[in-house]
């Protein structure tokens, strides 16, 4: 993973990086659009949320929702990612911060419609995803969500296609969904495939 100056600096580039790798409709932000289009969707059903973004980069997607009038809290890794996104949301509340080590305590102190998170929680391994959430959960309002955009597989071997396709282009260092392992811990998880290599998790308090 990038330490936060590695990523101070790849805030200058991570849009076009995207933009490239979804026109090319390769791995790994095939699809990267379309994922933040469905989690605005669903988002927008209700009226007047409240939502918090972990990993919320230069706000592509929380911006769109704070400009129709949702309450914006986030925290991200990169200190110029904060910059640039409260430039964009100058009434949200962001902060800085590893959520591999946990969120902030200001957002601790909040209930939420949603909490979203796109293209981030691939930065923790699979334990630690599972210990994240689950505390997640205590965070949301009655009838609230968690929705997860990421790079992410429906079964083991559809990522091994990918690796093996991707070839020198494969991240090592990143850990993906690989949602028939991930439904063993959340049963009633709803996952929408969206491209090859991507797609939004949906997941409610039990």
């Amino acid at each position: 993973m990038f330490n936060n100056e590695e990523f101070d600096v790849w805030v200058y580039e991570y849009d076009d990086m995207t933009k490239r790798s979804e026109l090319a409709d390769a791995y790994p932000f095939a699809g990267y659009s379309k994922v933040l289009d469905h989690i605005y969707k669903e988002i927008m059903k209700k009226e007047k949320t409240t939502v918090l973004d972990l990993g919320f980069g230069t706000a592509v997607l929380t911006s769109r929702l704070y400009d129709q009038g949702c309450e914006i809290y986030g925290q991200d890794y990169s200190t110029g990612m904060l910059k640039i996104a409260s430039g964009k949301m100058p009434k949200a509340h962001l902060y800085q911060g590893d959520f591999s080590a946990g969120l902030v305590q200001e957002l601790l102190e909040h209930k939420y419609d949603f909490i979203i998170a796109t293209y981030s929680l691939h930065h923790l391994d699979d334990e630690q995803k599972v210990v994240f959430i689950d505390k997640l959960f205590d965070l949301l309002k009655e009838d609230g969500k968690i929705l997860i955009g990421d790079i992410s597989f429906a079964t083991r071997s559809e990522m091994d296609k990918c690796k093996a396709e991707a070839k020198d282009e494969w991240d090592d260092e990143e850990t993906y969904f690989v949602i028939e392992e991930f439904r063993n811990r959340y049963p009633k998880l709803k996952y929408n495939d969206i491209s090859f290599c991507g797609g939004v998790i949906e997941l409610k308090k039990d």
